[in-house]
């Protein structure tokens, strides 16, 4: 299939591992030149050397923390007119008692999975719409319409930021500029293996790998019988940064394997 986006400039925010990587990927293999940013400069530049090697195309790497004021303009700096924007963040740690959630932890989680985001859409929305052509794709997170106790730290920003780009949505799409969400479920990423000593304390466990993951099974049924790989997302949100998705608008697809039981 033909994403129509060969010569077009994206950005993907968050871009050196996991579903962030494999979505630069998919929009390298389309034709897209990249600007892949992330807070580690030693992945990071292998991640953009990979791509380019293997897709043929322009990869630049940006050590950024697009949480801070600080990263976000080094990433302007770098990039100020991009066609596509796909923006993920690593996701936060788990919580084991929300009697012990400090108002710092709450604005850490806005800072990064809220303003974060806004902060970097509400700057290249203007040029997507002075050029009548624009996408936009957020990987939020599935707990953003699926409540869990122990994502409270990733769950309400993101709730907040679907809020935010409803409204938005709709009032770029006549420009050309289309802004939808992605809502993955429990994938194994890097960012996933990173926090597992974060899950075992959060529910009281031994730090072991095979009990994480015997208690992981046992707390979250999944269907299709195990986590998400990031191949099972990038290939969606390559779709929804082409020329083929003018016509979806300001929607939150779930891609879970079936384990968030909603029709809507």
């Amino acid at each position: 299939m033909d994403l129509m986006i060969k010569g077009k400039k994206a950005i993907m925010a968050g871009g050196s591992a996991g579903m962030g990587r494999a979505t630069a990927e998919r929009l390298a293999e389309a034709g897209a030149d990249l600007v892949i940013s992330a807070r580690g400069q030693e992945r990071l530049q292998k991640a953009a050397e990979e791509i380019a090697g293997k897709y043929g195309v322009s990869v630049t790497p940006v050590v950024a923390d697009s949480s801070t004021e600080e990263g976000r303009q080094a990433l302007f700096a770098a990039c100020p007119d991009p066609d596509i924007l796909v923006i993920t963040i690593k996701p936060p740690d788990p919580n084991g008692d929300f009697l012990k959630v400090t108002p710092d932890m709450w604005r850490e989680s806005v800072d990064t999975a809220l303003i974060g985001p806004i902060e970097i859409m509400r700057n290249y929305i203007p040029a997507m719409k002075e050029k009548g052509w624009g996408r936009i794709v957020n990987i939020a997170t599935f707990s953003a319409k699926n409540p869990m106790i122990w994502r409270l730290m990733s769950g309400p920003a993101r709730s907040a930021l679907l809020n935010y780009t409803a409204s938005v949505s709709r009032e770029i799409a006549p420009h050309g500029v289309i802004l939808n969400n992605l809502l993955p479920g429990m994938f194994a990423t890097e960012g996933a293996s990173e926090i597992m000593e974060a899950y075992a304390d959060a529910f009281g466990l031994e730090p072991e790998r095979e009990i994480v993951r015997a208690h992981f099974k046992e707390h979250n049924h999944i269907p299709v019988g195990s986590m998400g790989d990031a191949d099972d997302l990038a290939p969606m949100a390559a779709f929804l940064c082409s020329g083929l998705a003018r016509f979806i608008v300001g929607q939150n697809i779930v891609i879970d394997g079936g384990q968030h039981s909603s029709i809507f």
